[in-house]
């Protein structure tokens, strides 16, 4: 007959620290630095449009000496569609149809009034989706 050891444990106070959100973080860096953000989402169907597109409004960024971050490829979205070919009695035969959507994303850090500007009315061809948020 073995005898094993005692082992005692002891408790010990957890001190908790201060939950800071990761929201209210950002916010003072960006107090502190004075940075203002400007993201740029980009989505289309095709990606050669949105390329040409992301190069445009890269150009129009450049031209008015912005500081630009990207474009970051973003996971393509897939969209998968089965449907039957036959109404009733064919149920094996199916086609699939899938909707693929490119994305991009663009950060320009401390953009001027002009930069704004420009960025407003540049015209982009239809099929681009874009999302401007001011970080």
């Amino acid at each position: 007959m073995t005898t094993e050891p005692e082992v005692k444990i002891k408790k010990t106070k957890a001190v908790s620290k201060p939950k800071v959100s990761s929201k209210t973080l950002k916010d003072k860096e960006k107090k502190e630095d004075g940075n203002v953000i400007l993201r740029i989402r980009v989505r289309a169907y095709e990606n050669k449009i949105l390329d040409a597109s992301v190069k445009q409004i890269m150009d129009t960024a450049m031209r008015y000496d912005a500081t630009i971050v990207g474009p970051v490829p973003l996971p393509t979205e897939i969209k998968k569609y089965t449907v039957n070919r036959a109404s009733f009695i064919y149920k094996n035969t199916r086609e699939q149809f899938e909707i693929r959507v490119h994305k991009r994303l663009i950060d320009i850090i401390n953009p001027s009034a002009k930069t704004i500007e420009a960025l407003t009315n540049l015209s982009l061809p239809s099929g681009v989706d874009i999302d401007v948020k001011m970080l």
